[in-house]
C-alpha cells in the first residue's frame, strides 16, 4: 500500500483557508473514534470506495467490528496508546463527539484530525457551543449558563419558566435534561443535574424540529442536505423525513445557516446542525454535533451520495459528492422494545413497498437502545412515512 503524503492540520489551519494538499487516496488506512452504528456505517462506505478502516472502541463487540479490518481497543483517554495507533493511520475521523480533547490533540501529532480537536473543543459542551452561536451572531434559544444552585434561581427569573435545564457535558437522547415547568421544580432539578456545568434555555414554542446534515471538504467546499423533519418519542428520535414541508425561506434559510456554521467552525468532515423552527418561520440553532447524524440515515438509500460516503470524501481531501436528493423518504429507529415479543417479523416489515433494513449488529436489544432503522422510499413524503411505520409496526408486532 502506497500512502498518500498529507501535511498535518493544526487547531490554527483548520479555521483558515486550508492549504493545497494531496488527497489520501484510496488503500488508506482511515481510523474511526468510535465503535458505535455511526462508525460502522462510515466502514460500509469507506470500504467501498476501496479503504481500509480500523476502528478505535472501549468495546471488542462493537457495530464497527462487523465492517472495520481491525478493531483497537481501550480507553479513549489514554493519550500515549492513541498516539501509538494514530501513527500506523492516514487520516483519524469521529463517530462521537465525546472524545477527551487532549487525547485528539495527541493523535493530531502524528496523523490529520478531522474536524479537528478544537471542533470537538466546542461543541461537546454546551456552554461553549452557545457561546460560539452568540459570538458569531446563529439565533438560538435564550440561555444563561449556570454553575450553582443560585445561579439557577437567578437564570430562572431572567428567562421565566417554563425553561429546560441541560448539563454542559454529555447529554444526549433526553439524558442529562429536565423541564422546569414550575419554581418547585428548580431545585429537585439542580440536585438531578448539579453540581458542575449547566445550561438553562428558554423554553420555545416551537412549530417542528429540524436537521441539516452538511459536509464541508479540505478546500473549504461545502455541500448541504436538504433539512430532514425530525419526530421525537421519549426524547429519542423516532422518524425522520425529507423533504421537510417546510416554505422554501425556511429550509433555504436553515440549509444556509449550516453552511456558515461549518465554516466559521473550521469543520472538515460532516456535521449536523439540529434547529427549531418557530411558528413565525424563524430557525434558532438548538445543537451542532460534528459528525454524521440518526437524522441522515436515510441519505443511504435517498440521495445520490449518503452522508458517510461524503464524510469519507471529505475527511480525505477528495471532491465532495452531490447531495440531490432522487425521492421521497423517511427513516424510522427500531429500539431494543421491538423486540419484547421476541424476534422481530422482518419479512412483514420488507414486504411494504419500497422500505429497506439496517441492523446494526449489536447483541442486546435493550429497551431505548438504538438497533437498526427502516427506511422507505415513496413518490411523497406523506406515502413514505405511511410506509416506514407501517413496516415498522409489523416488525414490532404492533396493532
Amino acid at each position: 500500500m502506497v500512502r498518500s503524503p498529507v501535511g498535518k492540520v493544526t487547531p490554527q489551519d483548520a479555521a483558515a483557508p486550508p492549504l493545497p494538499s494531496a488527497a489520501i487516496l484510496p488503500g488508506a488506512v482511515l481510523g474511526v473514534m468510535g465503535g458505535g452504528q455511526l462508525g460502522a456505517m462510515f466502514a460500509m462506505a469507506a470500504k467501498r470506495m476501496g479503504y481500509r478502516v480500523e476502528a478505535i472502541s472501549d468495546s471488542e463487540d462493537c457495530p464497527a467490528a462487523h465492517h472495520a479490518d481491525r478493531v483497537h481497543v481501550g480507553a479513549f483517554d489514554d493519550a500515549r496508546k492513541l498516539e501509538q495507533i494514530a501513527g500506523s493511520l492516514d487520516a483519524i475521523t469521529f463517530e462521537f463527539e465525546n472524545v477527551p480533547v487532549e487525547a485528539a490533540r495527541a493523535m493530531q501529532q502524528a496523523v490529520p484530525v478531522r474536524p479537528a480537536p478544537d471542533v470537538l473543543f466546542t461543541t461537546q459542551d454546551r456552554a461553549r457551543e452557545k457561546a460560539f452561536l452568540t459570538d458569531h451572531g446563529f439565533a438560538c434559544a435564550p440561555h444563561r449558563v449556570v454553575r450553582s444552585r443560585d445561579e439557577l434561581h437567578a437564570a430562572v427569573a431572567a428567562l421565566g419558566l417554563p425553561a429546560v435545564l441541560k448539563t454542559a457535558a454529555f447529554g444526549y437522547d433526553g439524558k442529562g435534561q429536565r423541564k422546569l415547568e414550575a419554581a418547585a421544580d428548580v431545585d429537585p432539578a439542580w440536585a438531578s443535574l448539579g453540581p458542575g456545568d449547566c445550561v438553562l434555555e428558554g423554553w420555545i414554542d416551537f412549530d417542528c424540529e429540524i436537521s441539516v446534515v452538511a459536509a464541508r471538504g479540505l478546500d473549504g467546499a461545502t455541500a448541504v442536505y436538504e433539512p430532514s423533519r425530525n419526530a421525537h418519542r421519549h426524547h429519542i428520535l423516532d422518524v425522520s423525513s425529507a423533504p421537510a414541508g417546510l416554505p422554501p425561506a425556511v429550509t433555504d434559510s436553515a440549509r444556509a445557516i449550516a453552511a456558515r456554521i461549518l465554516e466559521k467552525l473550521g469543520v472538515v468532515g460532516v456535521a449536523c446542525v439540529e434547529f427549531f423552527v418557530t411558528r413565525d418561520g424563524r430557525v434558532l440553532v438548538n445543537e451542532i454535533a460534528p459528525r454524521p447524524h440518526n437524522s441522515g440515515h436515510l441519505t443511504i438509500e435517498a440521495c445520490e451520495t449518503s452522508q458517510f460516503e461524503q464524510q469519507v470524501r471529505a475527511v480525505c481531501g477528495l471532491p465532495l459528492g452531490s447531495t440531490r436528493q432522487h425521492a421521497a423518504a423517511a427513516m424510522a429507529n427500531l429500539l431494543g422494545d421491538c423486540w419484547a415479543n421476541g424476534e422481530p417479523d422482518w419479512p412483514a416489515a420488507l414486504a411494504v413497498p419500497g422500505v429497506s433494513l439496517l441492523l446494526y449488529g449489536k447483541s442486546d436489544p435493550r429497551p431505548g437502545r438504538k438497533m437498526g432503522h427502516l427506511t422507505a422510499l415513496a413518490p411523497t413524503v406523506e406515502e413514505a412515512i405511511a410506509n416506514v411505520t407501517r413496516a415498522r409496526d409489523l416488525a414490532c408486532r404492533r396493532a
